[in-house]
């Protein structure tokens, strides 16, 4: 049987990180969208800590990640685990590693005692909501909103 095991990213992973990245924009249909580079991952998860990247292994062969942050909660007064990307290669789905893998990031959320444990999924996604609400998350009325690019230029500049 095979064994899952985790590990956290080390700045060497830099372009598997990206990689992974890439692999989800594409299952989304936003591989368009991607602009990250290797440099600005570096930069920003390994240079300024402003994410955290942990593997999902078989065997010893990395299969998934997940990709979070620390958020802070003004309603509850506590700092929370935002997980921004996860995913799990198509050929090692259906195994219990995406389950695995937010247990993982659950543990580390109880561990901290941080506030909450938080994601957004895309709307068309609906085997993905059918699955975090079978795991007892509950699916908030908010919109996400984004302001990138010449919008945000002409926001901070008008």
């Amino acid at each position: 049987m095979p064994e899952l095991t985790f590990r956290n990213a080390e700045e060497k992973d830099v372009p598997l990180i990206l990689e992974f990245i890439k692999k989800l924009a594409d299952y989304e249909h936003r591989l368009d969208e991607v602009i990250a580079t290797e440099e600005a991952l570096k930069y920003w998860i390994f240079d300024k800590n402003q994410a955290e990247v942990i593997f999902a292994l078989e065997d010893g062969k990395e299969i998934g990640f997940a990709l979070y942050f620390l958020s802070f909660s003004t309603y509850i007064g506590n700092a929370n685990l935002h997980l921004e990307d996860l995913f799990i290669d198509p050929e090692y789905r259906g195994k219990g590693y995406g389950t695995a893998l937010l247990k993982k990031l659950a543990k580390i959320v109880d561990d901290n005692g941080y506030g909450r444990f938080e994601w957004t999924c895309l709307s068309w996604n609906q085997p993905s909501i059918d699955f975090y609400i079978s795991l007892g998350a509950e699916q908030k009325d908010w919109n996400v909103f984004h302001l990138t690019g010449d919008e945000l230029k002409k926001l901070a500049n008008d």
